[in-house]
């Protein structure tokens, strides 16, 4: 294969799905080290690849408005596009773009559209492995890895001055957690077991940081409705952009999350994850690296429903000294 001079990635619209993919970018750097290389991403996600990452675009391409996509890789003139995205969609909007060679799984009808088409695996692949195994379809050596985000110094000063607008100084000790998440209520972990927890951690001397999007500020409410004054924490639900968010993360000890995007990034910057899940698979979205997964083994799971029609057993059923024993058994080593 020919290598191309200006290569354009478009990356996943969910902000795990674009952490996962950073080992298969990774691959993609090292085999086209003289390619001009840019990441395409929507507004959501595009910030996270302006920090230090495995994947070391030369520039990233952000989409604010997916009408405007088309015109907006035309403007880029690129020679080829990798897509890690699935849709048929976006195959014909690099289509429409103009640029000559398009590579990606041939997966919903869109096969006709690439000129380089990958056959999507059959089996059960985790997340990760999905788009390692797209690059290693199409030539590309791919080596063992994990995804890396290395926070920038900017970033981290934004992050530090945010949590000392709340009262946290630099000395604190840092516990994250992530209560809510985008699929659906189904993936929460009950509220008021999250307040359990951060009243527990509270009493070790650590300093509870609430992170969510604008959507997860009702659980955000319930928790604090639980708490005791006097309880360590902060709730930063809403007040960050991506960026400040890993920022906050790569502050933290351990990270407690259902399974999000949030998760992702903090296994990604080199934080302990307590990982909860529930209706999602495991197999397919657990945080890669030395983290810790708590589920519990109910018939119905995974059903992967974004709402439960029954009486959400497989999370209700994880009791908060599961999750506290894990957290308490990370601070103890990462003293």
């Amino acid at each position: 294969m020919n290598s191309p001079s200006h290569l354009v990635i478009r990356a996943p619209n969910w902000l795990g799905d674009a952490v996962m993919a950073l080992p298969a970018l990774a691959a993609v750097r090292a085999a086209l080290p003289d390619t001009k290389i840019t990441i395409a991403a929507i507004s959501a996600v595009a910030p996270v690849f302006d920090e230090d990452t495995s994947a070391a675009p030369d520039a990233v391409l952000t989409i604010p408005d997916r009408r405007r996509e088309t015109a907006i890789l035309a403007s880029g003139k690129f020679d080829a596009a990798l897509l890690l995205t699935n849709s048929f969609r976006s195959a014909w909007t690099t289509k429409r773009a103009g640029i000559p060679d398009r590579w990606g799984y041939a997966a919903n009808l869109r096969g006709s559209l690439l000129t380089r088409p990958v056959s999507r695996p059959r089996e059960r692949l985790h997340q990760s492995k999905y788009y390692t195994t797209l690059v290693g379809g199409l030539g590309f050596e791919v080596a063992e890895s994990l995804p890396r985000v290395v926070v920038r110094a900017d970033t981290a000063r934004r992050a530090a001055e945010l949590l000392g607008k709340h009262g946290v100084t630099s000395s604190a000790r840092l516990i994250g957690f992530a209560p809510g998440a985008a699929y659906g209520h189904a993936k929460r972990w009950p509220p008021s077991r999250v307040a359990d927890v951060i009243a527990r951690v509270s009493i070790l001397g650590g300093v509870s940081v609430i992170i969510g999007a604008a959507g997860d500020r009702e659980a955000g409410r319930e928790i604090e409705s639980c708490l005791r004054a006097g309880t360590a924490f902060v709730n930063l639900i809403g007040r960050t952009d991506l960026r400040q968010l890993a920022g906050v993360l790569a502050r933290c000890s351990v990270f407690v999350s259902n399974d999000s995007g949030a998760m992702h990034l903090a296994a990604a910057v080199g934080v302990p994850v307590t990982a909860i899940f529930g209706p999602t698979d495991e197999r397919v979205t657990a945080p890669l690296g030395d983290h810790d997964v708590i589920l519990q083994k109910v018939f119905c799971r995974p059903c992967m429903l974004r709402d439960c029609p029954i009486d959400h057993r497989c999370m209700k059923r994880i009791s908060s000294d599961q999750v506290f024993d894990s957290v308490s058994a990370r601070l103890a080593v990462h003293r």
